[in-house]
């Protein structure tokens, strides 16, 4: 099963990722050199803190209707009350937060705190599920014009709905339907896509997007993250933010459904539009082929066409037809033959449209990935990943596996304006991470990384390590087969396809637990988010102990909670507990207040009256581009740095 399923929703609307850069420059977490003017909006002379310092990074779910609901038997019923219901976040909490794993990690932000609701046109919820938190993936250069970097950028999540609670005042056909069948699991799958990111803050869409997804049911066992299926893998042009595919598609999934002989494609993130969230651009007819393995690829005849996948005109053109993506979320269907089935039982698929465009599976239909691909560990803890492999869109059994480290997608940053001083190194020290022994994979094409990670000391300080920084360091590791038949062969990569891990330093609080020590933590938060201030001073001692018995239940919720400190999830367990010591028993230090407390205990500046700096160029002024414009894999291609 999983969203993409005969029976399935489809819902379009906006979002809001109202995320604050203060913290995108990693040379703003040296508290010794944080200025106040870091936590004022940029301008066309000075960085500052970015095009959104005053972000609470929080992430809404924006006028989302359901557009479109499907069975096995077809469209649902036009007296279906589901085509009248709104797709809604949580009615009875604060938003969710859009959560960076580390500021030198910027290109896997997760979703916290998200309860998806489904609710009638009273607004009466009818489902409510907690969303499992996920990082986005695919992000590419979406939008062929009218904006670049973040604006023109898209990317997608796909996670599963737990903990679901169903009305027993249900009168929907297709959501009795969808609650029948996910029974077994008690979940459903989730997919969205996000683009059209506005960045101007002048507008009141500021920091807002499209969104369009589809919620299906997932089966028992089915990963949270990852579809079990056939994987269309792209080729990287030279140039770009984030990744522009040579055949002008984005990788995408798509699944044979064995109930129906159908093939269902998810190509909601793999069409490119005309602007940041605009219409579809016309790529051509998608057709549909598989590949004769025997033939070479050059041979006219090695493409055996199946069908036409998705049409650009007519009354079902994804290019022509006004609302066909906030209807399908991008997903189409095509029905098989049997004969057509055992064709591509054991031979890649592709797809092909205008001459250039166009995308294939793998020449030999593997494809492996992580199910979840966002770590965050302690010194001495480990973790167990599963790592999912499969081929022609089955779950392979016994195929070897390895995991190699990879930094090249980290983003250390250049010692170069408009950052304020070089960032720390990446993945260094490189011998702290063990992964444990990789065993074949399972009947289920399973098999489980176990990770364990040692102290990395504090190789992210600042002056030689003598000022405070950024806690711990940021990995990442590759998986791959380890048998070369089954690795993917030539250019068909998908760089967004590691795990990253975030490996805390080791921090053991001296009894007992004064100012001294929890003074630099808090003076960090007080500088990188001055939404803050609206509140309280964090650097502020006297203002803390105001604010005790709030501050302890905040420092308190679990990390999932939406009401939880810190917002960005980016304090390990072991400072937590020395925080939680010191509110508890708020003894005084002998520090001395540094320079930047003063500054941060003035009120913030607003944002300032007229153009606004984040219409113009977003991409170079601290937005995701401008981290992925600082990964190693960029710096040395332009030869600054490997």
């Amino acid at each position: 099963m999983s969203y993409l399923s005969s029976l399935r929703l489809h819902f379009a609307g906006e979002f809001q990722a109202n995320i604050s850069t203060v913290n995108n420059d990693p040379g703003h977490f040296h508290n010794a050199t944080f200025k106040d003017s870091y936590q004022t909006m940029q301008t066309a002379q000075a960085a500052n803190g970015w095009f959104n310092p005053q972000g609470d990074a929080s992430f809404r779910l924006l006028g989302c209707t359901v557009t479109a609901a499907w069975t096995a038997a077809g469209p649902a019923a036009p007296r279906d009350p589901i085509l009248t219901y709104v797709v809604a976040d949580s009615d009875g909490a604060v938003p969710a937060k859009l959560v960076d794993l580390d500021p030198e990690q910027q290109l896997v932000s997760e979703i916290w705190g998200l309860e998806v609701r489904i609710a009638d046109k009273h607004g009466n919820t009818v489902l409510r599920g907690r969303y499992v938190p996920a990082a986005f993936t695919d992000i590419w250069d979406r939008a062929s014009g009218g904006g670049g970097g973040d604006v023109g950028a898209g990317a997608a999540y796909q996670s599963v709905l737990e903990d679901l609670w169903w009305s027993e005042a249900i009168t929907s056909p297709f959501l009795l339907a969808l609650k029948q069948a996910s029974q077994a699991s008690g979940r459903l799958s989730i997919k969205f896509n996000v683009d059209g990111l506005n960045a101007d803050f002048r507008s009141p869409r500021f920091m807002c997007g499209r969104i369009a997804g589809t919620i299906g049911p997932a089966a028992p066992g089915e990963p949270r993250h990852l579809v079990v299926g056939r994987h269309f893998l792209a080729v990287a042009m030279a140039g770009g933010n984030f990744f522009t595919p040579v055949g002008g598609l984005n990788h995408f999934p798509a699944v044979i459904e064995p109930e129906t002989g159908r093939l269902i494609a998810d190509l909601g993130n793999a069409l490119s539009t005309a602007t940041p969230g605009g219409a579809i651009n016309d790529v051509g007819d998608l057709q549909l082929a598989v590949v004769d393995p025997s033939r070479p690829r050059s041979d006219p005849g090695a493409v055996v066409p199946l069908g036409t996948l998705a049409p650009a005109t007519g009354s079902a053109g994804y290019a022509q037809v006004p609302g066909w993506y906030a209807r399908t979320a991008g997903v189409v269907v095509m029905p098989l033959s049997e004969v057509q089935r055992r064709w591509l039982e054991h031979a890649p698929l592709a797809v092909t449209g205008h001459a250039s465009v166009g995308i294939a599976e793998a020449p030999n239909g593997t494809y492996l990935r992580a199910d979840t691909y966002v770590y965050r560990m302690s010194p001495g803890e480990s973790v167990e990943i599963p790592i999912r492999a499969m081929q022609w869109g089955r779950p392979l059994a016994g195929a070897a596996v390895s995991v190699a480290p990879d930094k090249s997608q980290l983003q250390p940053t250049p010692a170069e304006p408009p950052y304020v001083e070089a960032g720390p190194p990446v993945a260094t020290p490189d011998d702290v991470l063990a992964v444990g022994p990789l065993p074949r994979t399972d009947a289920d094409g399973i098999t489980t990384l176990t990770l364990t990670g040692r102290d990395p000391g504090t190789p992210r300080w600042f002056n030689g390590g003598r000022d405070y920084g950024i806690d711990g360091q940021v990995y990442g590791l590759r998986p791959s087969f380890a048998d070369p038949a089954l690795a993917v062969p030539g250019p068909q990569v998908n760089q967004w396809d590691f795990i990253s891990v975030l490996l805390w330093s080791g921090f053991a609080a001296p009894e007992p637990v004064t100012w001294t020590i929890v003074q630099p933590i808090f003076q960090q938060y007080a500088n990188l988010y001055p939404v803050m201030l609206r509140f309280l001073n964090l650097a502020d001692p006297e203002q803390l102990r105001e604010n005790l018995p709030l501050l302890t239940l905040a420092f308190s919720l679990p990390v999932s909670d939406p009401n939880t400190m810190p917002v960005t999830r980016d304090l390990s367990p072991a400072k937590r507990e020395a925080i939680l010591a010191w509110l508890a028993n708020p003894l005084p230090g002998d520090v001395a207040a540094p320079a930047a407390l003063a500054a941060s205990s003035a009120p913030t500046p607003r944002p300032p009256a007229g153009p606004g700096p984040g219409a113009g160029n977003p991409a170079a002024k601290g937005g995701k581009a401008a981290a992925a414009a600082r990964r190693l894999i960029v710096q040395a291609r332009n030869g600054a740095q490997s």
